[in-house]
């Protein structure tokens, strides 16, 4: 649902902030965190995921995206044209190439928004 007092400047700002934060969480920069404690330089262990887990998370990202698409499917043209854009910023840091996952992440996000197009109301 649109809102009344759209203001695509506060609106952008919010997600530049958002997005920056997104970009280096934990502090991590292109050579990684500024300062390392003992604790923070232990490699934690993260065990292997069952069969049943990834079936579990599997029909979650299914569900994930097909609720995306009904929401897409009422957005309007603005936020449709911003979810475009916020495949653009799947990049990688200044310096580094682009990984086959994240290329793959960005095109998947504008297929959701075209296969969102199939399920709108055009009752113009």
């Amino acid at each position: 649902m649109p809102r009344e007092n759209f203001d695509t400047s506060s609106d952008w700002s919010q997600r530049q902030r958002a997005l920056s934060r997104w970009d280096n969480e934990g502090g991590a920069g292109p050579d990684g965190p500024a300062t390392v404690s003992a604790r923070d330089s232990e490699r934690i262990e993260i065990p292997e995921l069952t069969n049943a887990e990834l079936v579990t998370l599997r029909i979650r990202v299914i569900a994930l995206e097909n609720l995306m698409i009904s929401l897409l499917a009422i957005a309007s043209d603005d936020q449709l044209k911003l979810a475009r854009e916020m495949a653009g910023y799947i990049s990688p840091r200044p310096g580094f190439t682009q990984h086959p996952l994240t290329i793959h992440a960005a095109a998947h996000m504008v297929d959701l928004v075209e296969r969102a197009d199939h399920f709108r109301d055009f009752e113009s």
